[in-house]
């Protein structure tokens, strides 16, 4: 987006005010890629109907099925993949700009903001088809992402969030070994309010992150390690390259170097050939490891991904069960976490303000998928994108309830 507004191209989140709709669609997640059809095809009557001149489809969707997509809608004025930026540009009627290449056109609110490390992965999970539509694992040079952080800190953000396909490699593509902990650590020096950090791969995760998480004030005690199963068999099966006990260990380690972290992690259900004994081994798990945060996925039979080649054993309505089963269970160890901070004072960040309430996030919570912080402010001038100390006086699994009791400078 910046570099098409930097050639003149405006952008409106209204279709009916645009002559070009741009959809940039989802190749994994089958909810995203069905809400990526949907759009194409409703941006495709917009254009039979004569409201908008050209419609454009980038992204995973195009990446892994252009070509049938071509076909089944010739509608479509052009599709592009995951590595075609020039070429999207050039369609729209801008040009790409290498002096541009750090810049950003934020669609998060303006205090915070995403900052991709890497892309692509070099993993060989045997359900994801990420390295069929990224490619292999590139990281990002850390003097260009200190530059595209320093532009981000100076039109506000006080939030970034560390993010990648897999932090856990970054670095050793180009210099041999993990410079995440570098990274992490000249980002900690630039003094935005929070850094977080997610994505992380169980293998090869450098535990010297955790270290300097603990160490640095800014640096969010939370980490996103998605874990996938525990069972050994099941995770043979995915190429994991990790057991169970393995994992255990892990997680214990880092929860000894930095007693105050907070986890999430995402679990996949009805995997091909999960019995309902492996099944309940997952349930246990996650009630005795105790993930502060935790999603889950049912398992999708992604034809790109080496797993596809297996049976389906577990029925499309057998995995949205054991889905419910797995957050049931999760509900009731987030709702034993929460409770240990009533009583607690924390940092909150406010996202909005409401009626005599502000509703924001701790450092414990990741944007948009994590927990709700709700405050009663009282006079106190609360405003979105501020910082603000308060006292915790009530929970619920997913909520923490409080009331303002000062503020910060912004």
């Amino acid at each position: 987006m910046a570099q098409a507004e930097a050639s003149g191209i405006l952008f409106t989140e209204r279709a009916d005010e645009a002559d070009t709709i741009l959809i940039n669609s989802c190749g994994f997640i089958e909810d995203a890629k069905e809400e990526s059809i949907a759009e194409t095809l409703a941006a495709i009557d917009k254009k039979s109907e004569g409201k908008i001149q050209k419609v454009f489809v980038m992204g995973c969707l195009s990446e892994l099925y252009r070509q049938e997509l071509k076909e089944e809608m010739p509608e479509v004025d052009g599709f592009f993949g995951t590595r075609e930026l020039p070429e999207v540009l050039a369609a729209i009627g801008a040009s790409y700009r290498e002096e541009l290449f750090d810049h950003r056109s934020l669609l998060t609110p303006p205090y915070y903001a995403f900052l991709k490390i890497a892309e692509g992965c070099n993993r060989t999970c045997s359900f994801c088809s990420i390295p069929k539509i990224r490619g292999r694992y590139r990281s990002q040079p850390v003097d260009q992402l200190l530059r595209e952080a320093a532009l981000l800190q100076k039109t506000g953000v006080r939030e970034l969030n560390v993010i990648a396909q897999d932090i856990s490699m970054f670095g050793y593509d180009t210099e041999g070994k993990s410079m995440l902990n570098d990274l992490v650590l000249r980002l900690s020096d630039m003094a935005f309010d929070w850094i977080r950090l997610l994505y992380a791969y169980p293998v090869n995760f450098p535990l010297e992150v955790i270290e300097t998480m603990r160490d640095r004030e800014n640096i969010c005690n939370y980490l996103d390690i998605p874990l996938q199963h525990c069972n050994d068999r099941i995770l043979r099966s995915m190429n994991r390259g990790i057991n169970k006990q393995e994992t255990i260990r892990l997680l214990e380690t880092i929860r000894e170097k930095n007693p105050d972290i907070r986890l999430r992690t995402t679990m996949i259900a009805g995997y091909p050939g999960e019995t309902r004994e492996e099944f309940e081994e997952l349930l246990e798990f996650i009630e005795t490891t105790r993930f502060d945060r935790l999603g889950c996925f049912p398992y999708c039979h992604e034809e790109y991904a080496t797993s596809y080649t297996l049976e389906e054993t577990v029925t499309p309505e057998e995995k949205q069960e054991r889905v419910a089963e797995i957050m049931e269970a999760q509900e009731a160890v987030a709702m034993e976490s929460n409770r240990f901070f009533e009583g607690k004072t924390l940092k909150v960040l406010i996202e909005q303000v409401e009626d005599g309430s502000a509703f924001g996030r701790t450092e414990y919570d990741a944007p948009e998928v994590d927990n709700d912080c709700i405050l009663s402010i009282g006079e106190s001038p609360v405003t979105v994108g501020s910082f603000s100390m308060a006292t915790i006086s009530d929970s619920s699994a997913y909520e923490l309830y409080g009331k303002v009791e000062n503020i910060e400078e912004e």
